[in-house]
This record gives structure tokens, sequence and C-alpha cells, in this order.
């Protein structure tokens, strides 16, 4: 599963660096952030159904349907030649990332023991930052090398290893049932799960950074003259795994909230510095330091989530986490439509922006660890 995953994050990640430049070519200059915000409206959307669906039908199921629209997309890109139809076409892209994801993060859930979950998301999360890292990194040399249709082929075709490794996945609903019609009809206990509120905050405000990394990093790259536009993933990617090694179980010993608290001071300095960074030598200090705030936030809050879910509950939990995800990032990209506007004298303001939503999921968590009791 965990090498299914790595080629699903390498797919669409792979698009990443590149989709400035692309909807630039294609007149949308003003509107870079609406590649990211409408990926993350259609993922945050379809999360509720791919929660029921991965609790009722199977998690297999849910895995599939994700990396299928993934590859039938990644495809489709090379065809497009105006903005309107690759603004649908990252909408529809979205809901690939809402279903494959929480279809798999619930089934690695159903197989982890109980006192070692932190190190075993850990595992996990190396395997995503790997094909988020790898996946950012290569995309600019592709298409450096070669050319978009080039980049958009390669991605569907990475999504099609990853549908073949899901095949000797197996099963971890015991009770499946056969889909039909109505299990599409939503109710707000499909939506939102309440125990998993305090993980789901917390990812809500730090994934913000994100979005407006993901938005901003690739043209930092081009303001400080470095070609490859997914250079700061390639060196986020080896830090976040060289933490994970050393820190893949620091929540299990010390708990997940005084663990996310280590990781916040990490995301506000790499924010920080992000903002300021006026040579590459600085652009890579900042990437490091943002790959030890993922290396150690990201699996200790896919651990807090699964501690906080019910069995019978945890693909809507899983659900829940991922719209927080897809929220945070959501606001982080929007944020760009108003803070950045595509010189580098907004740079700062809108890494700000991210530090300042960080410092408030701190202060969250120090509120929990005081009033709240939890064993984790």
């Amino acid at each position: 599963m965990s090498l299914s995953m790595f080629f699903f994050m390498l797919s669409f990640n792979l698009i990443m660096p590149e989709l400035n430049g692309f909807i630039e070519l294609l007149g949308g200059e003003d509107i870079k952030g609406l590649t990211i915000t409408l990926f993350t409206i259609s993922a945050a959307i379809s999360r509720p159904f791919s929660g029921k669906i991965s609790d009722l039908v199977g998690r297999k199921a849910t895995i599939y349907l994700g990396i299928i629209v993934c590859i039938l997309v990644s495809f489709s890109y090379s065809f497009v030649h105006s903005v309107f139809i690759f603004l649908m076409l990252r909408f529809l892209h979205g809901l690939s990332a809402g279903f494959t994801p929480t279809g798999a993060t619930a089934l690695i859930t159903d197989v982890l023991p109980e006192n070692s979950r932190g190190r075993a998301m850990a595992i996990w999360g190396t395997f995503i930052s790997l094909g988020i890292g790898v996946g950012q990194f290569l995309g600019s040399f592709i298409y450096i090398n070669f050319n978009y249709t080039v980049l958009f082929v390669t991605s569907a075709f990475l999504g099609f290893i990853s549908l073949l490794l899901s095949i000797y996945v197996k099963e971890t609903l015991q009770v499946k049932n056969k889909f039909i019609p109505r299990m599409l009809l939503i109710k707000w206990n499909d939506v939102f799960e309440p125990s998993v509120l305090p993980a789901s905050f917390v990812m809500f405000l730090t994934s913000a950074s994100s979005g407006i990394i993901f938005v901003i990093t690739p043209d930092i790259s081009q303001f400080l003259g470095i070609q490859n536009k997914g250079w700061f993933f390639g060196i986020y990617v080896i830090s976040t795994i060289l933490v994970r090694l050393f820190t893949g179980s620091l929540s299990d010993k010390i708990g997940r909230r005084k663990t996310l608290l280590i990781g916040n001071l990490f995301l506000m300095v790499s924010m920080v510095s992000i903002g300021l960074a006026n040579s590459i030598s600085m652009y890579t200090f900042a990437a490091i330091i943002f790959g030890f705030a993922t290396g150690i936030s990201s699996p200790t809050l896919f651990a807090w989530t699964a501690d906080l879910s019910s069995f019978e509950r945890r693909g809507v939990g899983a659900g829940t986490m991922f719209i927080a995800l897809e929220f945070g990032i959501m606001l982080g990209s929007l944020s760009t439509l108003v803070l950045y506007d595509s010189k580098i004298s907004s740079v700062f303001v809108s890494f700000l922006f991210g530090a300042f939503l960080s410092f408030i999921a701190s202060m969250y968590l120090l509120w929990h660890i005081r009033n709240r009791k939890s064993l984790f």
C-alpha cells in the first residue's frame, strides 16, 4: 500500500511545479492560485463520499476509483487549450485526491498496532512525502528536457503503476456491502467525525502553509535563478525522510500533542525563512527546516487521528482529517490571491500569514494539553 501511495503521490505532484507556467501559457497568469484552490475544493467535497464508501463498500474500491480518475485526468491535460477546460480538469483531478488517500489511510489504520502507530505512520508518511518531493523535483526536469505532453503522459503512467500495485493489497474491511446509489446520499454524520476534531483543527491551521508553498515556491525558484522549480521539494523530501528516521516513534513516547508543538515550532521558523530567502543557500535552509516540520507533524497527526477514531468510523474519521487538510491548503492558496502579486516584494507577507496560523495551532495545543485529559 505504501508503494502504491508513493506512485499515486508521484503522479499528481509531478505536474505541480509547472502548473503556474502552463496556466500562464493559456493566458491565466492572474489566477495561479486557482490551480490549487479548485483541486482542494473538489477533494474536500469528495471526502464524505469516499469516507462513507470506504466504511460500507470497501477500502480498495475507494482506492481504485481515485487512481482511475487520476490516470484519466492526467492524460487529458495534454489536450487542453483553454483556461476554463484546464481549471475544470483541475477540479476533477481533486476527486482522485479525495478518494484514494482516504481509503488507503483507513486500510493502513486497520492493520496498525495501537502501541506503535506513531512509528508506523512515520513509515507510511515517508512514502507519501517521497511521492510529493520526488514528483515535484522530477516534474521540472521532465518539462525542461521534453515538453508538457511528455510530463502529463508520464503522470498518467505513474498513476497506472499505482493501480497495479494496489491490486496486490488485501482488503481489510470485514463486512462489505454491495454499492447502491443511495449510499451517495450524504448526511452530516457522514461528513464529520466529532472525535477527531482536535487533530483536524491542527491539520487545518498548519496545512495552510502547504497551500502557500505550492503556489509560490515555483516562482521563488525563478526569482532566485533556480532552473528546476521543484528544487524546494527535492531538498524538503531528503530532510523529512532523515528526520523521520530519528523521530518516527517520538509521539509514541512523549505524546501526540507535545510532538506537534515541536513540529509547529519548526514550521513557523521555516515559513519566516522562506519569506525572507534572498539567496539559494537561505532558500535551501528553509526547505530543510520545512522538512523537519512535516517529518515530525505529519505522521503524528495521522497517528492522533487513528487514536481518536473508532473502528467502525475510521473511513469517516480519515475523511474528516483530509477535509481539514484540503480546507487548510485551500485557505493558503486563496490567501495568495490577496497577498501575492507575482512579485518578490509580496512573498514575505504571504509566508508570514502561514507562520501566524501555525502560531494559533500551537496556542490551541497548549490549551488542549492543559484543559483536556488525553492518553495521547
